[in-house]
């Protein structure tokens, strides 16, 4: 499973993509009304003003989060295999982790982390 297997890979991800939203396309045909265009919480009309600005802090905190919870992802394939690379493997978890606790200060000093 060479670069030739990921090419085929990309390529038919594109294609079954490309594929789905012709179909949709050409099956579907547009309308459009007012209902359509208002916006939906829970079946539950809204009412007032539904436009309201939130705290980028929020957006922050699920950044962070997302970013610590993808690095379990790389963590799991490593402790397979730590065991016959030996030192080598060793070495790059912990520059790995290394970077991620960086990371981790930069959230910290810039405030990301304080929930309210």
């Amino acid at each position: 499973m060479g670069a030739s297997s990921l090419i085929v890979l990309i390529i038919a991800a594109i294609a079954f993509s490309g594929i789905a939203i012709l179909i949709s396309k050409l099956v579907l045909k547009a309308t459009v009304n007012k209902q359509k265009g208002e916006p939906y919480e829970c079946g539950v009309p809204t009412q007032g003003k539904t436009w309201v600005q939130l705290n980028v802090g929020y957006y922050l905190f699920a950044l962070v989060f997302l970013i610590f919870d993808v690095e379990l992802v790389f963590l799991y394939p490593w402790a397979v295999v730590a065991k016959s690379i030996g030192w080598i493997a060793l070495v790059e978890i912990v520059i790995f982790f290394f970077i991620l606790f960086i990371g981790f200060l930069y959230a910290h000093k810039k405030g990301a982390l304080k929930w309210m």
